[in-house]
């Protein structure tokens, strides 16, 4: 069994804004329940590929946080396709507390073994992969976030011919591989715009290493870091879903859309610009999130 192309077109959605240009949202969130957004994507090839050479007693081993969508999206695909999986998590302080994370307890219920490493531990992944492939030869070890050439090369699915009548292509970046596969299979006429939700210094040369094109702009979208939420992103979220009845998580598609809103109110983009922001999914962080609010009295995200 593989993952399949969604037979459902994904659904692009106007946004409609009293502007002078015209804003939409192609809602990759809907591609399915549990396998969300840009992961399905960059984990189409990566997992077909693999499955595909028959191994007899197939393993996937991926990398992330706390909160990880790709540690939730890596379990959902395991336990679709009867596959076993690995989940090393950073921050060995989890190993007794997982039970009250959302994330992780979704992810241990669909089958994944998780193994807590220290965050110095996790900082060498290279040296990780290398230990990892040697105790499990046979197993597919997917980088941190699923970024690499396979899933540059499922990216290219979340385009089509609805999407080439758009000027600007928008996208959060995270560890670069969605934004890598719309600049390296959009249109020559289009512009690509990454917003940078991390600080990472390496991410331009690391993106123009998987697409060499030099079509796409980054820009910071980090709101005070990675994984941090402020009140004003918690506002902008919520009256987001207040007026479009479309949900948005804080960590990437609901820090980019707030950052194009800025954009758009500052001129950035000519008059009568058609822009497409893509909505990468990760709803399943919103829990996980809420708790962590909760316990600062601070306002949920809806």
């Amino acid at each position: 069994m593989l993952l399949k192309v969604p037979t459902e077109k994904i659904p692009i959605q106007e946004i409609f804004i009293d502007k002078k240009v015209k804003l939409f949202i192609k809602r990759e969130d809907l591609v399915h329940p549990l396998i969300s957004g840009n992961k399905y994507w960059k984990l189409f090839h990566n997992v077909n590929n693999y499955l595909g050479i028959h191994i007899e007693d197939p393993l996937i081993i991926t990398f992330g946080g706390a909160f990880s969508n790709h540690i939730s999206a890596v379990s959902a695909v395991g336990k679709l396709l009867g596959v076993r999986t690995i989940g090393i998590i950073r921050g060995e302080e989890l190993k007794d507390k997982w039970r009250d994370n959302p994330t992780l307890v979704f992810a241990f219920r669909n089958g994944m073994n998780l193994k807590f490493v220290s965050r110095e531990e996790y900082r060498n992944k290279e040296k990780l992969s290398e230990f990892l492939q040697q105790e499990f030869p046979g197993a597919l070890i997917v980088p941190e976030g699923g970024t690499n050439e396979d899933a540059v090369q499922g990216v290219k699915m979340m385009l089509n011919n609805e999407t080439k009548e758009f000027d600007y292509l928008c996208t959060a970046v995270g560890t670069g591989g969605t934004i890598a596969g719309i600049s390296k299979f959009c249109e020559g006429n289009q512009k690509v715009i990454g917003f940078k939700v991390v600080d990472d210094s390496s991410l331009q040369e690391t993106i123009y290493q998987l697409t060499l094109k030099k079509n796409f702009n980054l820009i910071d979208s980090s709101f005070g870091g990675y994984g941090k939420i402020k009140d004003e992103n918690i506002r902008f979220m919520n009256d987001f879903k207040e007026k479009y009845d479309i949900p948005l998580e804080p960590i990437y598609t609901g820090k980019m859309m707030q950052k194009v809103f800025e954009l758009i109110d500052e001129g950035y983009f000519p008059e009568d610009s058609k822009i497409l922001c893509f909505h990468t999914g990760g709803l399943q962080g919103i829990e996980g999130a809420n708790l962590l609010l909760e316990k600062q009295n601070r306002k949920l995200i809806i």
